[in-house]
């Protein structure tokens, strides 16, 4: 039993750092994390606080959980089958199908690009009163450079730091404030919906569980060439991945939920609903003081600049999967994808007259096409030829496919709020 004692001081030892291996695995899930925290995120986010006070909150627990379980059952897909989520829909489905799925989810790659243009934007109109769409073309500019002449590893350590500056400006915000935490608690887990809610709820629930960043994260985590063939290795993968994801999706939740409690102990409480972002940085320099609404407008510009670059590459991988390619920015497929999605959403913002109003669109955009992404997944993920024994269990499957028909049905409700 204490044999080890007479090795203590043994010089041929060379210790195994098994403790720091997860940090080999650390980054596709702050990746994805920007995606959910994007402007689309922050007027769907305000919009529910400064209408609804604290009773939207359980759209964002619900979402998140919902994320958290897609998000890791689409790097599964990566890191079992070595293929991303549009390869494997390429390769394993029937032409008509893919295509739909994969053009589909390329519009919703343009919507969300619009979004995280759009909020980038505005963030610079506050700070330096840059026209809107002037600032929409700095920063499509800004994020062609920083994806034409980065790697992967470089641009996760850029988003890692992005992510930093956002959270911490959020918590600099909830300290300034008085959050009645009796019903901010009842709000993150008691489901209710308000009267002409249907609009909100669903851009809540597009603006987290994003259809790009299913199609991102299998990217990012296939890029890694990650072994394939050691059974031992892929399982410890799958569960360092899985860390990574709850991880990264619980600092994704806590930072949209900031951004409600903030909505609603300073909009709601003064009855002043917000209908523009900038309109949110005015409204909080007389309730919070100036350094407030500096902070708000410095921390969507990073959230609008690094969401940005994850949908661009979305939009690239997305593309390049349509030829059964994986992403490199050095292919023209997915530098043409890369550039479909960035330069369509500046188009259009070009061609929009209320900003704010189209980030909400947009996100709701984004939950029509979510199930058609969510059961292509699944259907992906279940299947023995492409992920043999690391396919879904058959408990697995049926929560899956039941996420999908949850997001199906909100649509069907949604639709339905049109016409009353």
């Amino acid at each position: 039993m204490f044999n080890f004692l007479k090795q203590i001081d043994n010089k041929s030892y060379r210790p195994v750092f098994g403790a720091l291996d997860i940090f080999k695995f650390i980054g596709p899930g702050l990746l994805v994390t920007v995606g959910f925290i994007d402007p689309g995120n922050w007027a769907s986010n305000l919009a529910a606080g400064s209408n609804y006070g604290y009773s939207l909150l359980w759209m964002v627990t619900l979402s998140t959980i919902m994320l958290i379980m897609l998000q890791h059952n689409v790097a599964h897909l990566g890191i079992a089958s070595g293929l991303c989520l549009s390869e494997a829909a390429s390769i394993y489905l029937k032409p008509v199908y893919s295509r739909f799925v994969l053009l589909s989810a390329m519009l919703a790659s343009v919507s969300t690009s619009l979004a995280e243009i759009l909020g980038g934007s505005i963030a610079l109109n506050m700070l330096f009163d840059i026209p809107v769409r002037a600032g929409a073309l700095l920063v499509t500019a800004f994020v062609f450079i920083m994806l034409f002449t980065n790697s992967y590893k470089v641009i996760e350590k850029w988003i890692i730091a992005f992510v930093s500056i956002i959270g911490l400006s959020f918590l600099y915000e909830l300290s300034l404030v008085q959050i009645d935490w009796n019903h901010a608690v009842a709000g993150w887990v008691t489901p209710s919906f308000p009267e002409n809610s249907m609009l909100i709820i669903m851009s809540v629930l597009g603006a987290v569980v994003m259809p790009h960043n299913l199609f991102l994260h299998s990217e990012v985590i296939q890029s890694r060439q990650w072994n394939l063939t050691d059974d031992k290795t892929i399982r410890r993968q799958l569960k360092y991945e899985f860390l990574d994801t709850l991880i990264s999706m619980l600092i994704g939740w806590a930072i949209n939920s900031a951004m409600i409690l903030l909505a609603a102990a300073t909009f709601f409480e003064s009855k002043t609903p917000v209908t523009e972002l900038e309109q949110a940085t005015h409204l909080l320099a007389p309730l919070l003081g100036k350094n407030a609404s500096v902070v708000f407008a410095v921390a969507l510009l990073f959230s609008g600049i690094s969401s940005t670059i994850t949908s661009g590459m979305a939009g690239g991988t997305i593309f390049a999967g349509m030829y059964k390619e994986p992403y490199d920015i050095k292919d023209n497929h997915s530098r043409l994808g890369v550039l479909l999605s960035l330069l369509l959403a500046t188009g259009v913002i070009f061609l929009i007259s209320n900003p704010f109003q189209g980030l909400i669109i947009s996100q709701m955009l984004l939950s029509i096409q979510l199930p058609f992404t969510i059961f292509t997944q699944v259907h992906l993920t279940s299947s023995e030829k492409v992920m043999g024994k690391y396919k879904n269990t058959t408990f697995s499957k049926i929560l899956l496919y039941l996420l999908g028909v949850i997001v199906t049905v909100l649509n069907i409700f949604l639709f339905i709020s049109f016409f009353k």
